[in-house]
């Protein structure tokens, strides 16, 4: 049994050590050199314990991609000793995950799993619109992806300019492509030639300028499946959206946010949570499941029905309620809610180090209380000093004795009492 311990130790370490051997760490050097070929980076810092908890999973990033023969080199770069690289990089929390391609750079903003990473590498690093060029092909990206912007049709270059710049701006998010008119199936029916489309639950929509304005604007919205689960990282993505639902239980939603597509794509967003952590946290207070809101992220501002919504025609109401300002808006970002979720936040973390490490947690808060304790002890138990004594502390530091001095003020207080009388 001994032999068998000794055995799997060393085993261990050294398929660590193969894996790790597949992310370079870089150094100040990185800037000089990362025009050449493509970089995947994290930025990290050693006291950020995000970041050594994400360690495995880079790693694990690190050997997939060299797996799967990507061009991708995979790396790690310390920022508090190589700190002059991130003037090139606008990096604002660890571990930050940055693609870099020759002058440009991408980053990563989804969940921090090795399979988002490796999809995000592979959309970003190949080109930013990717050619259909058979039916095949087109039933292929059809199959494999749940979301994807599509080009159709002639050459306008306008429109191909545009289209462009708008994937440039998306690629980070969705995948697009461009194909012809013969590549599409028959149930595709376009209204002219070049359209544009976005593929998505098992349908598509047209991009109609005088009806949906920008285009990046209809990208923004429309780069999101019409119903879908929803987290901390998704939200955040969508934190330019007006609104947004969050539906806690599915089903017939779902049906409901296809019927009520084309009317409120403009200014919701539907989905669904798991659990209620993150909207308790929200709202800072409890919220019951299943339930239904409202979301304004821009304002931290959320609205929730006066009653249960069971139809759909019930839906529609509180949705238009919302849009007319009917609908009471509750939350917000004002000063006193803004002090109040930081109470809120710190009496969650409070409760939540309670619960995981009691101990530990009280020794913490212990800390800033015994060092306010003992500062009023200090003041409050201070002994007043004599002014006599301060006096000839005085003038022992200026070389004069004391008795001296003490004879000096005795004659002085006896010439004054003659003279007085």
């Amino acid at each position: 049994m001994a032999g068998a311990r000794l055995f799997v130790f060393p085993a261990f370490v050294l398929g660590l050590t193969v894996v790790s051997a597949y992310v370079e760490e870089l150094d100040d050097k990185f800037n000089e050199n990362r025009k050449s070929e493509p970089w995947l980076v994290e930025f990290y810092a050693p006291w950020c314990e995000y970041c050594k908890t994400f360690e495995p999973i880079w790693y694990d990033v690190g050997a997939e991609l060299k797996s799967l023969g990507s061009p991708v080199n995979v790396g790690k770069l310390d920022t508090t000793a190589h700190s002059s690289v991130l003037s090139d990089f606008n990096i604002r929390g660890y571990p930050a995950i940055i693609l870099v391609k020759g002058e440009k750079s991408f980053e990563y903003r989804g969940p921090r799993t090795k399979d988002g990473i490796i999809e995000f590498t592979n959309r970003v690093a190949g080109p930013v619109v990717r050619p259909l060029t058979s039916a095949q092909l087109f039933q292929h990206v059809l199959s494999r992806h749940d979301l994807f912007f599509l080009y159709i049709g002639g050459r306008s270059p306008l429109k191909v300019c545009k289209y462009h710049k708008v994937a440039a701006e998306f690629i980070i998010y969705n995948y697009f492509f461009s194909a012809s008119e013969e590549v599409l199936p028959q149930a595709v029916s376009l209204q002219e030639v070049p359209s544009i489309a976005v593929f998505k639950d098992g349908t598509y929509y047209l991009y109609n300028e005088k009806r949906d304005g920008n285009l990046s604007d209809w990208v923004g919205r429309e780069r999101f499946r019409c119903y879908f689960q929803m987290d901390s990282f998704t939200l955040y993505q969508m934190g330019e959206t007006m609104y947004y639902i969050i539906a806690f239980t599915g089903g017939s939603s779902d049906d409901w946010v296809k019927t009520f597509h084309v009317y409120v794509y403009r200014n919701f967003q539907f989905g669904y949570m798991q659990g209620n952590d993150y909207i308790n946290g929200f709202i800072m207070g409890e919220l019951a499941l299943p339930s239904l809101i409202v979301m304004n992220m821009t304002i931290d501002g959320y609205y929730l029905p006066e009653q249960k919504v069971e139809t759909m025609e019930e839906l529609l109401q509180f949705l238009n309620s919302v849009l007319n300002g009917r609908s009471k808006l509750l939350g917000g970002n004002g000063y006193v809610r803004r002090m109040k979720r930081l109470y809120y936040r710190v009496t969650s973390a409070v409760k939540t180090g309670f619960a995981s490490a009691p101990f530990v947690t009280c020794f913490l808060l212990s800390l800033p209380v015994g060092l306010v304790v003992m500062i009023v002890w200090g003041v409050c138990t201070a002994v007043p000093v004599d002014e006599d004594k301060a006096d000839e502390g005085a003038l022992l530091a200026t070389g004069t004795r004391p008795a001296a001095s003490q004879r000096k003020r005795t004659e002085q207080t006896s010439n004054e009492s003659k003279k007085e009388d």
